[in-house]
């Protein structure tokens, strides 16, 4: 069941969300723009391919490449598969959705550094907890020292996996799968006139300066924002550190977060398509730029490219 841009209905995160990231901005970063983006409709296109309005919008330009309004939405089930699949098979998606996290490192002060090389997951009792009640709530974790350790297990198993495979998704998905992944992302290239891959020529201008850096700030649960980073082969341009997920705290929490981490000596620069963030920025003072076509994504790029940005 999915609920909004790719998120599954879930409860509450940690306890200890927004207790990780250091009150005093690390002064190695010595950075001048951070930019702040958004993920569906701005870097990569989904969610409307789910809802169909993406086949509305651009209807006639589909049909001249022989794409129906039914087939678009099929290509936003198929890759929503895929990136759910992923998720459970590799993030633990069954057994963390109700305990989502803003950042992968919220819960790693429950981590005691054990070494899981040989830790089974599947029979340490986490999950069999978690359905007796032990659910992570909006107001805190129902559950002991143990039953958090084991989660906090979970999240650095997923950033292993995550560092490990951001450069090479085909490897973890194995060969039959690999095959199929790619020609989705094909198929999907195809009818939004290679939006991704406009997206990333900007991300890697960006990337390429050693004073700007670029954190994702998504409204999808964070365990399934981390699947869609990988499939939209994005995975080399975000750090898992630079990754947050807004779906309990909001946009300008994640913003006020991330400028604690930054410093506010910085510049940041918001990039987006929705009212979320467009508000989040507007009660920040950050400048933000409207993501809603090709030409607005060119537009940067060019802004980029010339050094006005």
């Amino acid at each position: 069941m999915v609920t909004g841009p790719g998120i599954r209905t879930g409860r509450g995160r940690g306890r200890r969300a927004g207790q990780n990231n250091p009150a005093s901005p690390n002064p190695e970063y010595n950075l001048e723009r951070v930019f702040i983006w958004d993920l569906d409709e701005t870097i990569i296109i989904f969610h409307s391919l789910l809802t169909g309005s993406y086949a509305t919008k651009y209807g006639k330009v589909l049909l001249r490449i022989v794409f129906d309004a039914q087939s678009v939405v099929q290509l936003g089930f198929r890759m929503e598969e895929m990136v759910f699949n992923l998720a459970d098979t590799h993030f633990f998606f069954n057994d963390v959705e109700d305990c989502d996290q803003v950042h992968i490192d919220d819960v790693s002060s429950d981590d005691n550094g054990q070494d899981l090389s040989a830790y089974n997951f599947a029979t340490d009792g986490f999950h069999a907890a978690a359905t007796n009640g032990n659910l992570c709530l909006a107001t805190g974790v129902r559950g002991g020292v143990d039953w958090m350790r084991k989660l906090a297990f979970r999240y650095r198993k997923i950033k292993e996996t995550y560092n490990n495979y951001r450069n090479n998704v085909g490897g973890l998905l194995g060969a039959g799968k690999r095959e199929a992944w790619l020609q989705l992302q094909a198929e999907i290239e195809l009818i939004t006139d290679h939006w991704l891959s406009l997206a990333i020529k900007c991300l890697t201008i960006i990337n390429s300066r050693s004073n700007c850096v670029n954190v994702l700030v998504t409204t999808t649960q964070l365990v399934p924002a981390l699947a869609k980073v990988l499939l939209f082969k994005l995975g080399g341009l975000f750090p898992i550190e630079n990754i947050y997920s807004a779906t309990k705290i909001g946009k300008e929490s994640c913003f006020e977060r991330i400028v604690s981490r930054f410093g506010r000596k910085c510049t940041y620069v918001v990039v987006g398509d929705g009212q979320d963030e467009e508000a989040a920025a507007k009660q920040l003072n950050f400048p933000f730029w409207r993501i809603s076509s090709h030409n607005d994504t060119a537009a940067l790029l060019n802004a980029l490219d010339m050094g006005f940005l």
